[in-house]
């Protein structure tokens, strides 16, 4: 990846992009504003730290009485890491993860000074703003990701120290992460909020992947049955879904056995099981959820990556 975009400019897969950034970033921007920096809730990130910093600095300076404004202190903190990132690792960042966290500072201090209360919290309850600012954050995330841009910020660090200690790249960024919320730990004395931060970061990554695989809910499965014509027929016909012979061996038996691959809906499911209870009680059946399905009957590969 380079600075210079491999989408044309102004091709509708250019505004796509640059259009779930925009989304993405006021979305992230609004998790923290109404949820997280109330509750001085630090969930990792350049904007973890810069929320410990904001409280850690109100009344210090005449011209921010209220503490260094969030976005700004985070826009200060990407701008170097990713110079560094790219004297260390090379251009491999872009315009858009510039893009995105530019848009994500302007948007968290823009909402915060146009809210008639500031930072206040949107709600006292504490789990709950964790569990909304959370989902919030997550899919604002997912967005910038779904756009083939990155968070920029402590991916950052993590990214370098990958490359100097051969550790795996999601342990560092957990490791780093859990290095700021510990900072918040030590900044205000207070074990509450390291816990909640961890809810926040466990949330977010949940959103995050359901933001760019989507909720799916189909099963994958394996049926070994004496009657796999019928059962063949059942999914082809009924259900109107396709599958897979694999041939088999029995491990004891030692016979020859089909087996059948297929992926069906939830509803789909059940109406499969019932019907093969009716006909081979003892068919062996193997269910796996799915994360994501694509080819034919599904979502194509082209869709997905085309962004469609």
């Amino acid at each position: 990846m380079s600075f210079i975009p491999k989408v044309k400019l102004f091709s509708r897969q250019w505004f796509y992009d640059y259009t779930l950034i925009l989304i993405g970033s006021f979305i992230l921007a609004g998790g923290f504003v109404y949820f997280i920096t109330p509750h001085k809730i630090v969930p990792g990130g350049v904007y973890g730290i810069a929320i410990v910093v904001h409280y850690l600095t109100q009344g210090v300076f005449s011209f921010w009485p209220e503490g260094v404004p969030i976005g700004l202190f985070g826009l200060v903190l990407n701008i170097p890491l990713t110079w560094a990132g790219i004297r260390i690792l090379g251009p491999k960042f872009g315009v858009k993860t510039i893009t995105g966290f530019v848009l994500t500072s302007i948007f968290i201090d823009g909402i915060t000074m146009l809210r008639a209360d500031g930072d206040a919290a949107l709600v006292s309850d504490v789990l709950l703003s964790c569990v909304f600012g959370g989902v919030l954050i997550g899919f604002g995330l997912g967005l910038i990701f779904k756009s083939r841009a990155t968070s920029g910020g402590s991916d950052i660090i993590a990214m370098i120290l990958a490359k100097y200690t051969r550790l795996p790249l999601g342990r560092l960024m957990i490791y780093v992460d859990s290095a700021i919320v510990l900072i918040a730990l030590v900044s205000f004395g207070d074990w509450a909020i390291p816990l909640y931060s961890w809810i926040v970061i466990y949330i977010t990554g949940r959103a995050i992947d359901m933001t760019i695989e989507g909720a799916d809910y189909n099963k994958a499965l394996f049926i070994i049955s004496d009657k796999h014509e019928a059962i063949r027929d059942k999914i082809i016909h009924d259900l109107e879904r396709g599958g897979t012979y694999l041939r088999g061996r029995g491990m004891y038996t030692n016979e020859e056995k089909e087996m059948i691959f297929a992926i069906v809906s939830r509803r789909e499911l059940a109406i499969l099981e019932e019907f093969i209870s009716d006909i081979d009680p003892g068919a062996f059946i193997t269910i796996m959820d799915t994360k994501e399905i694509l080819g034919e009957g599904f979502r194509s590969l082209e869709a997905k990556t085309r962004g469609n």
